[in-house]
């Protein structure tokens, strides 16, 4: 997936998280604002570049311990919730979630 598509969803689905949890109305709060700059951050810095696939099917696991407790809260509770608030975008990242872990699995397949 494209980093712009990655990224877009990630800030749908921090903001919606920002939103429901912490109740902020305008922007995010500092605590999601500082957990969405560290995922743009690793994102650019990540070696598989366009190829990369989603974190929950990446060899690679790049974020600090803490940070990928924080990006699993918000991926577990934004995730069910984006199919109500933003139903385009969760279509899309749902079938492309599916095809990659197709992929990965035809190749684990092929290398056994």
């Amino acid at each position: 997936m494209k980093a712009e598509k990655e990224l877009e969803v990630v800030t749908l689905m921090t903001r919606l998280y920002c939103r429901k949890k912490h109740k902020c109305k305008d922007g995010l709060c500092p605590a999601c604002e500082e957990l969405l700059q560290y995922v743009k951050m690793r994102r650019s810095k990540c070696p598989w570049g366009d190829e990369k696939p989603f974190c929950s099917n990446c060899p690679i696991h790049c974020y600090k311990r803490d940070m990928r407790e924080r990006i699993k809260a918000v991926m577990r509770f934004s995730g069910p919730r984006m199919i109500l608030y933003h139903p385009i975008v969760a279509v899309r990242h749902l079938r492309e979630t599916l095809r990659q872990k197709k992929r990965i699995e035809s190749e684990a397949k092929k290398n056994v």
